[in-house]
């Protein structure tokens, strides 16, 4: 079953069971995902996303999430603030887990090495590197930190 069907069927699911939260949050990542196949069509011709491409689109609306759990914290909405934290629990269910620190350190010293990276201005073509790499497993903020933080140590 891929990842759409799966939220296809939870959100069928959730209408049964008159789970509110769950139906909404999972009726807008549907909704989103198949906005992303609508353009996907426009330029490839292909309608139907992958599930990485389905990942992708989550871990937007993911981070959409955390983003307003960040800023809710900062003007002290605590009412608003426990739906985005449910939101983002709904989401965070269909998405991969995340690697620990020490693992996306360990393969950021690999591609560092097969690159021969030694500055800064080899960031780039190690995140690209690393992203493609671990995509879907890391968030790409804390990739760069610890690409900024081993490139630094040089």
């Amino acid at each position: 079953m891929s990842l759409k069907e799966q939220l296809q069927h939870d959100l069928k699911e959730a209408l049964r069971a008159g789970d509110k939260q769950r139906k909404s949050v999972i009726r807008m990542a549907l909704a989103e995902i198949t906005n992303a196949e609508i353009e996907q069509g426009r330029r490839t011709g292909e309608t139907e996303l992958e599930d990485r491409d389905v990942i992708a689109v989550l871990q937007r609306q993911a981070k959409q999430r955390q983003e307003a759990i960040d800023e809710l914290e900062q003007v002290d909405r605590p009412d608003l603030l426990a739906k985005e934290r449910e939101e983002l629990a709904i989401l965070e269910e269909y998405l991969p887990e995340q690697l620990p620190r020490e693992e996306i350190v360990e393969e950021a010293r690999q591609v560092i090495e097969e690159l021969d990276a030694t500055s800064m201005r080899d960031m780039g073509p190690v995140m690209g590197r690393l992203m493609s790499k671990l995509q879907g497993q890391v968030d790409g903020h804390v990739a760069s930190e610890v690409v900024r933080e081993l490139l630094t140590s040089r």
